[in-house]
């Protein structure tokens, strides 16, 4: 039994061992080219959540791993067969009875670990700030080691590319075929202001990509995955032990 993971641990366990954070981690289900499976987001954060809680457990964070919810806002994946997608209301609702739940439990702390880009959870934060007694906080995991990418890998992409597949091939090889990938290419925006990214459009991945892949993942490697998920779980579990110690005043969480 792994006392961080919600659904190892018994209520034998549980009702003497109260937990002062929560975190939700999100995938989705959708196609990562032709070489990643379509649970690709959820098994990714599910297994880099359950290090991250390991980590922040070991240094003494009471954090508990929430389930995995494998859904997403996906809608611009739907041209394409078997994704599943939420509406952002949808998805916000499922959020805010999470919270009402933690929050009868006596946590009040909630660290959304995102693994699906299409999420823009930022409003959620919003929407729920000063309506809960629940700290809310975002990692969006592919974040966390930004400033690293350029030394880790030759072309990360967004989708299914080296930084992600590097991260499966690490994480969890059995489901990898490279050997079916392809180029990741995209096609390209005509309108100035696209080409420029400071005009925003909802890409339709049956049309933007060749195989849903954004990115080309073929340089990808265990050993880069290996190192990105280090530094993934050693900086969000050092996040997770500070979030667990830091008291809850009328200023938190600022000085």
């Amino acid at each position: 039994m792994k006392p961080w993971r919600l659904s190892e641990v018994k209520y034998s366990y549980v009702k003497d061992n109260p937990y002062e954070a929560a975190v939700l981690p999100i995938g989705a289900t959708e196609p990562h080219n032709l070489h990643l499976p379509y649970g690709t987001d959820t098994i990714e954060t599910e297994i880099l959540g359950d290090l991250i809680c390991e980590r922040a457990h070991s240094l003494g964070a009471k954090v508990v791993l929430l389930p995995c919810l494998p859904f997403s806002v996906d809608s611009n994946l739907l041209g394409l067969p078997m994704t599943l997608s939420l509406n952002p209301s949808t998805l916000d609702v499922i959020i805010r009875d999470i919270i009402v739940s933690i929050e009868l439990h006596q946590i009040k702390k909630l660290v959304i670990l995102n693994g699906h880009g299409g999420n823009s959870l930022k409003h959620t934060l919003r929407e729920f700030f000063g309506k809960t007694a629940v700290h809310l906080s975002l990692v969006n995991w592919y974040e966390v080691a930004q400033d690293r990418y350029s030394e880790l890998f030759e072309d990360e992409g967004d989708h299914a590319g080296e930084m992600e597949t590097s991260l499966a091939l690490h994480l969890f090889p059995e489901l990898v075929d490279l050997s079916l990938a392809d180029d990741g290419a995209t096609r390209q925006p005509r309108l100035y202001g696209m080409k420029e990214k400071w005009v925003h459009v909802t890409r339709p991945w049956h049309i933007v990509t060749k195989n849903a892949g954004c990115g080309d993942p073929r340089q990808a490697t265990a050993e880069k995955g290996k190192k990105l998920t280090e530094i993934i779980v050693e900086r969000v579990g050092r996040y997770l032990y500070e979030l667990c110690a830091a008291e809850m005043d009328k200023n938190f969480p600022y000085e």
